[in-house]
């Protein structure tokens, strides 16, 4: 399967577990008027929302460079990713508020079991959308469809805590503890937008630091220097080693210094070949070496020493 073809089947599974989740919650609310569902929903609601701009994103990413946007259109992806991340955290400070105002007035929760069954349901189809989705983000290598698995793995926990609540409800109510078993649901919407804030966070600070130009990941640095290692016998040095992350793509800027008697078609040949093999290993690259003459300032020259190179001409 290819990678946009994967990609794009992820965003229509995502779209259709959260249209499924969305009446699913949507129902267990207005039977059981719990603000733990209503947090949850909302969550479900943004969800919604963001597989209709994933899907936009996706496809928009895939558009070739054009005169307009010189390196492509990868960062639609963590546009996506940072919006996502906004919108969870206003929702949860939101249900924040929420949760201690239900504190000091405590309401009633109407049918738990139908809660806890509602939302026992979340928790199977989050955890299988978040484990097809991860599956395909990490053969895509896409930063979006990877929030958008961690938003389904994260929406799992949330359902999980929403239905051992309703179990505690029900455990309280059966003892005879009614007045206590109100203030459970409040505490369980408290826990749960903690749960929406931390990684929340985590996923705006990622997002905001990609549109800033990060450089890609560690591993993918490594996998440069090796290359580079690799063809080290045909040049004379390396500098300004640059890169950058739009989406899922990774782009790479290098200076090779070619010894001074190399022709341009011999120079073009090294290139190519360094190229290659790191187009080969970091998925989704785009390398530009740029090839500069010897300046006859290296120890070789200094002490009247041969060229090392002029055998790999």
């Amino acid at each position: 399967m290819k990678n946009n073809e994967g990609m794009m089947l992820a965003v229509k599974v995502s779209l259709i577990c959260n249209i499924v989740l969305f009446t699913i919650k949507a129902v267990t609310l207005v039977i059981v008027h719990s603000l733990a569902v209503a947090a949850d929903l909302g969550i479900s609601a943004i969800a919604l929302c963001v597989s209709g701009i994933l899907y936009y994103a996706i496809k928009m990413s895939d558009k070739p460079a054009d005169p307009f946007h010189n390196y492509g259109y990868g960062k639609i992806e963590n546009v996506t990713e940072a919006i996502e991340g906004i919108v969870l955290i206003g929702l949860a400070l939101a249900m924040s508020v929420q949760a201690m105002m239900h504190l000091v007035r405590p309401g009633e929760i109407h049918s738990p079991a139908i809660g806890m069954i509602g939302s026992f349901l979340g928790v199977i189809i989050n955890f299988w959308g978040a484990g097809f989705i991860m599956k395909l983000a990490n053969q895509s290598a896409s930063p979006a469809l990877k929030a958008e698995g961690l938003h389904f793995r994260l929406e799992g926990y949330i359902s999980l805590t929403i239905t051992l609540s309703f179990a505690v409800v029900l455990f309280l109510q059966y003892t005879g503890f009614l007045a206590l078993s109100r203030y459970v649901d409040p505490i369980a919407t408290l826990i749960v937008s903690a749960a929406i804030t931390i990684p929340s966070v985590r996923l705006l600070k990622e997002a905001y630091m990609k549109l800033l130009d990060a450089s890609i990941g560690e591993e993918s640095q490594m996998d440069v220097v090796k290359a580079l290692a690799h063809h080290f016998e045909r040049y004379c040095d390396f500098k300004q080693i640059r890169t950058r992350s739009a989406g899922r793509k990774q782009f790479v800027d290098i200076h090779l210094v070619m010894p001074e008697h190399v022709s341009v078609r011999h120079a073009h040949q090294i290139t190519s070949a360094l190229k290659q093999d790191i187009t080969e290993t970091i998925s989704e690259s785009e390398v530009t070496v740029h090839v500069e003459p010897c300046d006859r300032n290296c120890a070789y020259v200094k002490n009247n020493q041969p060229c090392p190179y002029a055998d790999h001409s």
